[in-house]
């Protein structure tokens, strides 16, 4: 579950990001507002690249910041153990904004799930800190996280692969690179699973960014693609055989570019 806001403090936007998001570009839109939203100039980001095993990931994303006004900083975390380290979350609690890098999302959840550093993240999130996410990171800042799974359109039983996220919102399952490399299959399959959840799937170069009342605002130069599982009236996915395809009766289904808003908390897509 969130954690709730102390002290009737407002939550910290979510910023789930489908990956590729133009970091060689001259004025990365996504990345800047993130900065922006963060303070500006006198934004402290902490970058996590826990997902990545590239050794410049976090150190890239920490020079683009930097470049972009704010003060950053790397903070590897590599195995469980640092996650119970004071400094780690003194550092944490620097923050106007943390982003997560991409990688492998199961690196996210074995290493920092049921952790100090995720209890801390979702503390911060609820006190006002910004999170965002990219790709793996994406993935993991909702509470039910797509591990893995088939590519295609059609949801199939074992279609997808689910563990547990980070837990910032439980409104939303996303998936990232979306239209890229085919995931419709496997957003379905997971929303058969629990229709409580909108799916998000998120095409790369493109950012939802949830405000603290649940409405978000499409940003980049792809689509959001929202699945609304509240009418939702019949699944055959209990009784399917194994790889069989799924029958799904009564969802919604939004495509929204930038400026379109979508509110996670009243299923309402809007133009403004």
């Amino acid at each position: 579950m969130p954690a709730l806001p102390e002290n009737s403090s407002e939550r910290g936007y979510i910023i789930p990001i489908g990956g590729a998001e133009g970091k060689c570009a001259k004025k990365p839109s996504i990345l800047n507002r993130f900065v922006d939203l963060c303070g500006g100039t006198g934004a402290r980001i902490m970058v996590i690249p826990t997902a990545s095993l590239l050794n410049e990931t976090g150190p890239l994303y920490k020079a683009l910041f930097e470049e972009m006004g704010a003060e950053s900083m790397c903070v590897p975390i590599e195995n469980r153990d640092e996650c119970f380290n004071d400094e780690t979350l003194r550092v944490l609690d620097g923050a106007t904004g943390i982003f997560i890098t991409g990688g492998n999302q199961l690196r996210l959840s074995t290493i920092l799930g049921g952790t100090p550093v995720a209890r801390r993240i979702r503390k911060l999130n609820a006190a006002g800190v910004h999170v965002a996410g990219t790709s793996a990171g994406a993935a993991i800042v909702s509470e039910h996280m797509i591990a893995g799974g088939r590519s295609g359109s059609s949801p199939r039983e074992s279609g997808v692969e689910l563990a547990p996220g980070l837990g910032l919102t439980n409104r939303v399952i996303i998936d990232q690179h979306f239209n890229q490399r085919q995931r419709m299959g496997r957003l379905l399959a997971a929303l058969s699973f629990n229709p409580f959840a909108c799916g998000l799937g998120i095409d790369e170069n493109t950012a939802g960014f949830i405000a603290p009342d649940g409405r978000m605002e499409v940003v980049g130069n792809g689509t959001v693609t929202v699945v609304d599982p509240s009418d939702l009236r019949h699944s055959s996915m209990s009784y399917v055989r194994r790889a069989e395809a799924v029958t799904l009766i009564g969802l919604k289904l939004h495509v929204l570019a930038e400026g379109s808003h979508f509110n996670v908390e009243t299923r309402e897509a809007t133009l403004d």
